[in-house]
């Protein structure tokens, strides 16, 4: 009898997600496997950083990867190799974002496809209502 192959991704990323093109921005995470609904899909690791450094390296970079876990501290997911850190908006994303003791995790909305890309509703930005969204769905709201 043969054993199953080890996984090649880490713990904390409980189903297989790729990174690809997106229709919405840039790259996106796409399923890989079907995710069942309200289960963990992952979880995103960076930099530890002040809040207040993290709205500093915000003005610096035209792409940010930053989410505020607390008052007084953020992570900073523009190093991380993981590939949750690529999820896009969606003002009728199939995932949500949860922060649990200082830890970005994704879970399952409703049942994801395989090929399906992986979307959250950002919820309050910096952007401030500055940026246009792009995620197509009817009833966008038009702006993060």
């Amino acid at each position: 009898m043969n054993a199953p192959a080890p996984s090649s991704r880490p713990a904390y990323q409980k189903f297989e997600v790729r990174v690809a093109p997106s229709a919405i921005d840039g790259q996106g995470a796409f399923a890989a496997e079907p995710i069942p609904a309200r289960r963990k899909i992952g979880e995103i690791r960076g930099e530890s950083v002040s809040v207040r450094e993290a709205r500093i390296r915000a003005t610096r970079q035209e792409r940010i990867m930053i989410v505020e876990v607390s008052p007084r501290k953020a992570i900073d997911f523009s190093r991380s190799a993981d590939p949750m850190r690529y999820t896009n908006h969606s003002c009728a994303p199939n995932a949500r974002l949860c922060i649990r003791a200082g830890r970005v995790e994704f879970y399952a909305l409703r049942a994801i496809a395989p090929g399906e890309e992986i979307t959250v509703d950002y919820g309050e930005t910096h952007h401030d209502g500055r940026l246009a969204c792009r995620c197509g769905q009817p009833g966008c709201r038009g702006a993060l």
